[in-house]
């Protein structure tokens, strides 16, 4: 979900985007990348582009929903 709060490679960040083929399917990233979401770590790096299945991304791990403070 947008606004995410995720770790990646241990750092903080956020998901900026997802692309979804099933919700929208005319969307670029979807055409262009097969789905998946961006995330925002500024402390590390500016973006990277995990594509679907996310779930095979080893280094990201969910920490909340966005507007959920974790602590």
């Amino acid at each position: 979900m947008v606004g995410g709060r995720v770790r990646i490679h241990g750092d903080s960040g956020h998901v900026e985007l997802v692309a979804d083929g099933a919700l929208d399917p005319e969307d670029w990233y979807v055409k262009e990348f097969g789905g998946g979401v961006m995330v925002a770590a500024p402390a590390v790096f500016d973006h990277l582009f995990i594509q679907a299945p996310v779930s095979d991304y080893e280094d990201l791990e969910f920490v909340a929903r966005a507007g959920i403070d974790p602590s």
